[in-house]
């Protein structure tokens, strides 16, 4: 059997196939969803009679990639480029219109995971930009698709449940709130999801970007009541200054009258007498 694709794999695809019969010639070989595909016989197989005059199929298989196919494609690249030897299947979620699920399996897949899912998360983010980047779509509308590797999102999902309960219970014993770790949108949502369940505590998120957090605390009802400002008194009253020692009034009376001509701001009078009776008054003032 030979194919010849003419276009790119992300994008609509013709080649000419033959084959045994249609469905061999068909999307089995191009690795697509038969769904995907449309057929155009070109020749019809022919049996023959005793092995002579046999003929395979001839058809013209066309590929028109969806979203969901370009997703899987582009998880298959990724793993193909970076050497993992995984397997990724597609399927549909229950009750999503336009949601799928992209499960990946291998033993060195693991790898894709990263902190707490963060390269998981960016595998997943890149992948929904790929799936949503078509330029043959005019209808507008998203579709979104969830990678997962090794069910690792069931059991993050479990510990961060487990975690928003345990945290509920020492902010109602210990009456402090308590602000966990950054976390992605989803996970956030999950924390929150589980917390409205318990009575008398409740979540809010704070922070922006790659550092909002989830804050648990106690709602109302819990909260313990705030205490009333003490009230203000009247600042007192400056004291008095208090009055000079009478020894020093009766030393400084003396001091004038022994210099009734010493006025304030000499130093030096220039008289002997006038300087010994200076510093002996300085002398018992001390």
């Amino acid at each position: 059997m030979t194919i010849q694709i003419k276009e790119g794999l992300f994008m609509k695809q013709e080649v000419t196939a033959t084959g045994k019969t249609v469905e061999a010639a068909g999307a089995e070989q191009l690795g697509v969803p038969a769904a995907s595909v449309t057929y155009e016989i070109i020749e019809a197989p022919k049996k023959g009679f005793l092995g002579f005059g046999e003929a395979p199929a001839k058809v013209r298989v066309t590929f028109v990639p969806t979203p969901e196919t370009v997703g899987l494609a582009f998880v298959k690249t990724v793993l193909s480029d970076m050497g993992i030897d995984a397997a990724a299947e597609l399927s549909g979620l229950p009750g999503g219109k336009r949601e799928y699920f992209i499960s990946i399996e291998g033993d060195g897949a693991s790898v894709l995971i990263g902190h707490h899912g963060e390269t998981l998360d960016a595998l997943q983010y890149l992948t929904n930009l790929a799936a949503n980047r078509r330029e043959d779509d005019e209808s507008g509308s998203y579709t979104r698709i969830t990678v997962d590797i090794g069910n690792y999102r069931a059991k993050r999902e479990e510990t961060l449940r487990r975690l928003a309960r345990r945290t509920a219970e020492k902010v109602l014993k210990y009456k402090r709130n308590i602000t966990l770790e950054p976390m992605s949108a989803y996970e956030r949502r999950i924390i929150h999801s589980e917390v409205q369940n318990i009575a008398g505590v409740t979540t809010n998120s704070v922070g922006s970007d790659n550092n909002r957090r989830v804050v648990v605390s106690l709602d109302g009802q819990g909260r313990p009541a705030r205490k009333k400002p003490a009230e203000q008194t009247a600042p007192a009253a400056p004291k008095a200054p208090r009055p000079l020692p009478k020894n020093k009034i009766q030393k400084r009376a003396r001091f004038d009258e022994t210099l009734p001509e010493y006025h304030a701001g000499d130093c030096y009078s220039g008289d002997a007498e006038i300087d010994k009776a200076e510093a002996e008054s300085d002398t018992d003032e001390i």
